[in-house]
């Protein structure tokens, strides 16, 4: 047995181990699983406190988190590198670290309403395709920003996102649309872009927070994310600050997390902590014990409830 076949194994069993305490001794395992987005580290990266290739190493060593999400604006220029990717999945396999996607930004409007300009986004995401194949992941995330009506902007961001996701098709990816800013931040209005794109391979990645649509418009997150659910290859756990019990201060994980998982969800929800009265790391910790203690309390009413709440 290899370092890497010894480190899953080993992994898998503590995983499961654990599960087995948490469920009062069941063998069911946890419903869903926790990954840290690298974004949670930003300023730490951003800063030159923390090598981008070293991320997956401090989830795993720091937080005993086992699968990451990528961020590729700190690797902006090395979707091509084969070294760096080497180096980056060596240091995730090394810790036994599953690498679920990656979250892409900077590359062009896929809802542009200039034809050349849409195309051109289409084709800015193709590296981060392959990186993200090379990497071992799922799926990419990008944004379906446009321009124009509400109806025009439906139809130009699928049509961008059609072109992209016949592409990732072909390396058996996902590409997955978030609700970040403008429309995208109307659930209803990204639910139906995705439903135009009408492709398996196009999915949502819910974040718990972003909603706002502009200055002063924000939609609601409870709406929102159930809207995304069903649609949803990945959620995006968004954190701010937490008050004296651990509850995050602006929004309501217990009923975020029902939704998700009444939505028959049963991935990995990622940790993305954007709060700045807790540092980085005490903000990621906080986030992913509040997320153990809802998962936990949940499935205990649920089994309490012969399985039905």
């Amino acid at each position: 047995m290899n370092r890497r076949d010894f480190l899953e194994r080993a992994s898998a069993l503590l995983a499961a181990g654990l599960s087995w305490v948490r469920t009062g001794g069941t063998d069911e395992a946890p419903w869903f699983r926790i990954s840290l987005a690298e974004w949670s580290l930003h300023r730490a990266i951003f800063g030159g406190k923390l090598d981008a290739l070293d991320f997956p190493v401090v989830a795993r060593r720091e937080f005993g988190i086992e699968a990451v999400e990528y961020v590729n604006q700190f690797f902006f220029d090395r979707a091509r590198d084969r070294a760096y990717l080497g180096e980056l999945k060596r240091r995730a396999e090394g810790e036994g670290v599953r690498s679920l996607l990656i979250m892409c930004d900077r590359e062009g409007r896929l809802g542009d309403p200039d034809p050349a300009r849409r195309r051109q986004a289409v084709e800015n995401h193709y590296k981060w395709v392959e990186a993200a194949r090379f990497l071992g992941c799922h799926s990419i995330r990008v944004n379906a920003a446009s321009e124009g009506s509400y109806e025009e902007q439906q139809k130009l961001a699928a049509d961008g996102l059609r072109q992209l996701v016949e592409f990732a098709a072909e390396h058996e990816l996902n590409v997955l649309v978030e609700n970040h800013g403008g429309l995208s931040s109307n659930g209803t209005w990204l639910a139906g872009v995705i439903r135009m794109v009408d492709h398996p391979r196009c999915g949502t990645l819910p974040d718990f927070g972003n909603w706002r649509i502009d200055e002063d418009t924000w939609y609601d997150p409870y709406r929102g994310l159930a809207e995304l659910m069903p649609f949803a290859k990945g959620v995006s756990a968004k954190s701010y600050d937490f008050d004296a019990e651990g509850n995050e201060t602006r929004l309501d994980y217990v009923r975020l997390l029902r939704i998700v998982r009444d939505a028959g969800y049963r991935g990995y929800i990622g940790i993305e902590y954007e709060g700045d009265r807790l540092d980085e790391m005490e903000g990621i910790r906080a986030t992913k014990a509040l997320l153990e203690r809802v998962r936990a309390q949940l499935a205990e009413a649920q089994n309490n409830q012969g399985g039905r709440q």
